[in-house]
Parts: C-alpha cells; sequence; structure tokens
C-alpha cells in the first residue's frame, strides 16, 4: 500500500514546511503549486517533495489534477494548512502494515482558531474523506467545499485520528475570506444549481446560522471563538443569499436585453 500525499498550494510559504513534514513518511509528496509568488515552491524543493506548476482552474479542478498526477493510486490529499497528527500517522502505517479492506477513509479533523481547539460550533469532528484509492472515485465539481467522492459500490471507513488544521490567522483574515471566496463562490455555486433567493432567506439565514452553529452545536463551548465562529457563520449565510439574489437579478437584466 503505497501513498502519495498530495498538496495545492499557492503562497504557503508560512505553512509548506510543517505540512509536508507530518507527511515525510509517504512513498512520495507530491506539491501542485499555482504559480506562488513567495517562497512555497523553493521551501517544497529543498524538503524533497515533487512540484508541478500549474495555472489556477479551481478547488476540485486543481485536487483533481494532482490526484491525477500522483505516483501511486493510494493518495492522501491535506491542505498547507493541515497537519497529519501522530495519532493518524500511526493509524495508516497500521494500514499499511495490515492491509486495506476499505477504499477510502474518513478522517475527522481538529480545527484550531483564536488560538484554541474548537471542538463543538459545528466544527468538529468534522470528517473528511482524505486518505483513498484514486480509481474508486473523484473529486466532486463544485466551486467551493470540494470533497472526494467514492463510485457507490466502493467500501469506506473512518479513522480517529486528527487532521489538525491551522485555519485562518486572525478574525480580520476570517472576515476577508468569507467576502472574498466563501460567500461569493457559494453563491455562484447556488446560482449554478438553480437554488433560488429570497428576501426570507436573505433576512432569517443569518440568525438562523448562528442560532445553528452557538445553540444546537453547542458554540457557547468553545467560549468567546465559538461566539465569534457563530457571528462570521451568520454573516457568511447571510452574503452568499445576498449574493445570489444578485446573480438573479443580474441574470434577469441580461435575459431582457
Amino acid at each position: 500500500m503505497k501513498i502519495s500525499a498530495v498538496i495545492i498550494t499557492f503562497n504557503e510559504e508560512a505553512n509548506i514546511a510543517d505540512a509536508i513534514a507530518s507527511v515525510d513518511w509517504a512513498d512520495e509528496i507530491l506539491i501542485v503549486d499555482s504559480n506562488s509568488t513567495d517562497r512555497t515552491v523553493d521551501i517544497a524543493k529543498e524538503l524533497g517533495s515533487r512540484t508541478i506548476i500549474r495555472e489556477w482552474g479551481g478547488f476540485s479542478d486543481q485536487k483533481q489534477f494532482a490526484t491525477d498526477s500522483a505516483e501511486n493510486d493510494w493518495i492522501l490529499s491535506i491542505d498547507a494548512d493541515e497537519r497529519v497528527s501522530p495519532q493518524l500517522k500511526a493509524e495508516i502505517e497500521d494500514l499499511r502494515q495490515k492491509g486495506s479492506k476499505a477504499q477510502g477513509y474518513k478522517i475527522p479533523r481538529l480545527s484550531f482558531y483564536m488560538d484554541r481547539p474548537i471542538r463543538h460550533s459545528g466544527w468538529y469532528p468534522d470528517r473528511q474523506l482524505r486518505l483513498f484509492n484514486r480509481t474508486k472515485g473523484h473529486w466532486k465539481d463544485v466551486l467551493v467545499h470540494e470533497s472526494f467522492q467514492m463510485d457507490t459500490n466502493a467500501v469506506t471507513d473512518t479513522l480517529n485520528g486528527d487532521i489538525l488544521h491551522y485555519t485562518v490567522r486572525n478574525v480580520a483574515e476570517h472576515h476577508k475570506m468569507i467576502g472574498e471566496r466563501y460567500a461569493p463562490l457559494a453563491a455562484e455555486q447556488m446560482f449554478k444549481d438553480g437554488k433560488p433567493s429570497s428576501l426570507r432567506k436573505i433576512i432569517m439565514s443569518g440568525p438562523a446560522a448562528f442560532f445553528r452553529s452557538y445553540i444546537l452545536k453547542c458554540g457557547f463551548l468553545d467560549g468567546l471563538p465559538g461566539f465569534v465562529i457563530a457571528w462570521f457563520a451568520a454573516h457568511n449565510s447571510f452574503l452568499k443569499n445576498l449574493l445570489l439574489w444578485e446573480l438573479e437579478r443580474s441574470s434577469e437584466n441580461r435575459n431582457r436585453r
């Protein structure tokens, strides 16, 4: 069971060395970089990773290309701001020794926010299918929140060790990412899927998202970070529905011409 650890990057010089160190036991480490302007590529090469430079085509497209370009069929996909925990490494090493009965494995992801691990707020266990045989599935063609989708006849299982996710560095970056990435891409995906907007959704989606994160998902147990996460969840939900409304109006205006 030979494994290729695959990481897509863009300007990740602050993260890439630690990400690579956490998978230095893999049979191959492949970096697919979308023309970084910092030292990401230099650091990756210095640490012995195979590196491919490729124009950005979107999250799913880039990850599918990286998966297809690996030397081995078994893929461990992580992001540059993620690390394989020692417990997860031990579980994977055990699989390599004993052989795998499944074709894909869902792995819990523990995110760190405002200097503490977040175990509630809907952020944990956040199981991600990150270890898989690439011949048994593909990356879903979506604009945001991409995931690997196994074939219907494939067997999946779960692992217990965490992927450690060192997410946004501060609240200003979190706010910026929602405004520039998550909300616009989510709105575009909803528009593409034909999901309609409405005044009710625009008004109610934010409070509903806050209630779900802070109360139903026990975000209050995460202290101040839990409140901030719920607040940004509300902001993201409100903004993506408002942006969807704008997309629909723009489309209607174009069709009238």
